[in-house]
């Protein structure tokens, strides 16, 4: 028999991945592990849109809101907590469903890690200094020449990847997209990709009203105390959208209207990137929102096909 099946639910973000999670949970006796870079940080979960205590108590739920915003997620120590949880849940009898947006940690996890040499902390260091003297900006300029392919897949205002590709890319004088080449898909695992589909025209009003209703449950005071918590606004988990734009109301006097624009805008651009790099993934079986017996009968399928062989 097969070491682990795994079910992985993907797509833009706002597409409604956290419903059919649950959907699924409810229909195939699942529990549900997250592997969006973003929603493991502890206290933003209004702002990451981490699963609210009702949609947890649905079943288990595990790697959401677990991580200081101070520490960096590193690709291979994450999905190596991802498969240790996906296990656990497996052996307590019941479906991993993995759920996130983040498409290079599920790359990472289900192809692979890239066989990265560890990196001289001098470098780390230099890079970082760099960083917060020039801004994340400036550097995602220059990883734009060293590495497009890579750098058109993170935002600018994302510190925490833009610095260690440039440190990978010191270290090893090759490219992180040269390195996630590198790799093989481990042995004994099974994953069905099933992707929530959107157009990105019919999704910006969901962002839009999305980010209303984040506004509404309290994501502006949720990143002030976390800032007092952390008092450094190029720390890793300030790096995920909305942070930066809120960080901006309340260090740089901008107008929470402004601000707002720039969060649509930056998440319509990431909702953007991330549509580019699942419709290039062919092992995606995609289904509409609403398709739910469509989305659960399709993984049962899988399930049962994986007990017979």
């Amino acid at each position: 028999m097969t070491d682990i099946s795994l079910l992985c639910l993907v797509g833009a973000t706002g597409t409604g991945k956290t419903a059919a999670a649950l959907a699924l949970a409810r229909a195939l006796g699942g529990a549900v592990v997250n592997f969006d870079s973003r929603q493991v940080y502890a206290g933003l979960g209004v702002v990451t849109a981490q699963p609210t205590a009702q949609e947890r108590a649905v079943c288990p739920h595990a790697l959401y809101g677990y991580l200081p915003i101070s520490t960096p997620v590193r690709a291979g120590a994450f999905a190596g907590e991802i498969m240790d949880q996906a296990r656990a849940y497996r052996d307590r009898g019941l479906a991993p469903i993995l759920v996130g947006g983040t498409g290079l940690y599920l790359k990472s996890l289900v192809d692979g890690l890239a066989p990265i040499p560890d990196i001289d902390p001098r470098i780390r260091e230099e890079v970082v200094r760099e960083c917060q003297a020039l801004g994340s900006q400036v550097l995602h300029g220059r990883l734009q020449l060293l590495d497009p392919d890579y750098a058109a897949k993170i935002h600018p205002n994302d510190p925490q990847r833009i610095c260690r590709a440039l440190e990978v890319i010191a270290a090893t004088g090759q490219t992180l997209t040269w390195w996630h080449g590198q790799t093989a898909r481990p042995a004994g695992l099974r994953v069905l990709k099933i992707g929530i589909s959107a157009d990105l025209n019919s999704l910006t009003p969901r962002l839009a009203r999305r980010i209303d209703l984040m506004l509404e449950a309290g994501a502006q005071e949720e990143v002030r105390l976390a800032y007092e918590s952390c008092p450094d606004r190029l720390a890793p988990g300030f790096s995920g959208i909305g942070c930066p734009e809120l960080l901006s109301v309340l260090l740089d006097g901008v107008s929470l209207d402004q601000a707002r624009r720039d969060w649509l805008r930056s998440t319509r651009a990431y909702a953007k990137r991330q549509l580019t790099w699942f419709n290039k993934d062919n092992e995606i079986f995609w289904h509409q929102p609403e398709d739910v017996r469509g989305i659960v009968d399709r993984a049962g399928r899988f399930l049962e096909s994986a007990d017979v062989s």
